[in-house]
């Protein structure tokens, strides 16, 4: 079943859509599942879009874009052929287990949608999760990512197509790492709204790797939320590699909580993207945890990227750092807004925010705001930003040393970047990260490099 959402310029068109097809889009779900969707578009009814005005978007008006006339399915499109086909993921050649979502449905073959394995642990597709487990859906889903102020969440709560799912269960490791690869493939202008649920047990451990690509030429609007629970002295590790057509608009939404002593690194790569919001929300709810924020992106031609992150420490004794870097060319713009807010109880909060911009082009444009609200009097933080050009000086000496002006750029341009991708921790995909990027800034990468079927930009 599908819809077309035509002239969608009001929230109007949503409430009706949703009302029309209230049953297709919950199909076979328990009812706390149709609960909570419900209370997704009551919650969007009443929020709407948020306008320039709201300081948090003002970089980025949104809502032009999801007025415009996009499909829409409520289940999985068929396919004749092998996406394997003519896709490879740019990142391959890792031990990892894959999990791919395309168009926002959950996409194996061979018909296995959930594993289920004998330590407990679990993962593959939400909506089969919600069906088969639904006491362990039910006790996280829509527990970390309010609905409150928050449209876009609303909205993807109303209508979540499938997505992943993955619990660990205390005391238990996941031995390979996760590999989500988003595909998007459509022979017309497509809404994609998925949703994940990650859940980390008390010492458990995991590692997530999640792949944004297009396959066709068509206009995306992909809206995705993820909730991430990390329970006392677990460790998670995600790396997010964003790298659609300058005809998609993506706006990722990550809610993360973590508990008492537990550790997280969250990275966000953005090749690629014609409009880009990613929204990060991190609480650090118990004492001793520790959270590792990073962002680079690389932007040429007309692409826009706006990144905003919430740190709230609510516990004493938590560390966060935060480290967002931008390579802008052409007439691309930027924008980061960061919040560290250290709550009254937090005292011994240690947090560092810092964003880094370099412009290449007179036109080029980054537009940058880190914050500190402190309510507590015993804390260490810092925040700072820049936006300037390559160092002369540095270029220069370079180019006395015998190194052409192009090749000196580059390598300061890749320095600058490896700050943030020297960090990325299993060695396999450092190397494939640091490739990809080293390409892109030469040039040589394009969206969907992998995809046979190379479609124009």
């Amino acid at each position: 079943m599908k819809d077309t959402l035509e002239a969608l310029g009001t929230v109007d068109k949503y409430l009706d859509l949703y009302s029309r097809h209230r049953e297709q889009i919950a199909d076979g779900e328990p009812q706390f599942m149709r609960a909570l969707r419900e209370s997704g578009i009551r919650s969007f009814e009443q929020e709407g879009f948020p306008a320039q005005k709201n300081e948090n978007y003002r970089n980025t008006h949104l809502e032009p874009l999801f007025g415009r006339e996009f499909d829409f399915r409520f289940s999985p499109r068929k396919i004749s052929f092998e996406i394997d086909e003519i896709f490879q993921c740019d990142v391959p050649m890792l031990n990892a287990e894959v999990l791919m979502v395309l168009n926002g449905f959950f996409h194996n073959p061979s018909g296995n949608t959930l594993k289920e394995l004998e330590n407990g642990i679990i993962y593959g597709s939400l909506r089969e999760a919600v069906r088969r487990h639904p006491d362990l859906v039910a006790a996280h889903l829509g527990k970390n990512a309010p609905l409150e102020h928050e449209a876009f969440v609303s909205l993807n709560t109303a209508f979540a197509q499938d997505g992943i799912f993955l619990y660990v269960p205390d005391n238990q490791r996941m031995e390979k790492p996760i590999q989500i690869i988003h595909l998007l493939l459509s022979d017309q202008n497509q809404m994609v709204q998925h949703r994940n649920l990650f859940i980390l047990g008390k010492h458990a451990s995991a590692e997530v790797i999640i792949c944004d690509h297009t396959l066709s030429p068509h206009m995306y609007l992909t809206n995705s939320v993820t909730e991430i629970f990390s329970r006392e002295n677990s460790e998670l590790d995600v790396l997010r590699l964003q790298n659609e057509h300058n005809n998609s608009c993506q706006v990722t939404n990550t809610w993360i909580n973590q508990e008492r002593n537990s550790r997280c690194q969250h990275s966000t790569i953005t090749l690629h993207g014609g409009m880009v919001r990613n929204n990060l929300h991190l609480q650090l709810g118990g004492e001793g945890a520790e959270a590792n924020a990073l962002g680079l992106f690389l932007l040429d031609k007309k692409q826009h990227l706006d990144s905003f992150t919430l740190i709230d420490h609510t516990a004493p004794h938590c560390t966060s750092n935060q480290h967002y870097k931008g390579v802008l060319d052409d007439n691309s713009t930027g924008a980061f807004n960061g919040k560290i807010h250290v709550y009254p109880d937090a005292q011994k909060t240690q947090a560092f925010q810092a964003n880094n911009n370099i412009l290449l082009t007179d036109t080029a444009k980054m537009y940058t705001r880190p914050q500190l609200e402190i309510y507590a009097d015993d804390v260490k933080c810092s925040h700072g930003a820049t936006v300037g050009q390559l160092d002369e000086e540095g270029l220069f000496y370079l180019q006395s040393r015998g190194i052409p002006r192009n090749e000196s750029r580059l390598m300061l341009m890749y320095a600058f970047a490896n700050d943030v991708i020297s960090r990325i921790r299993q060695p396999a995909l450092f190397e494939r990260i640091s490739g990809l990027v080293s390409k892109r800034l030469r040039g040589e990468l394009s969206r969907c490099n992998n995809c046979v079927m190379h479609c124009d930009d």
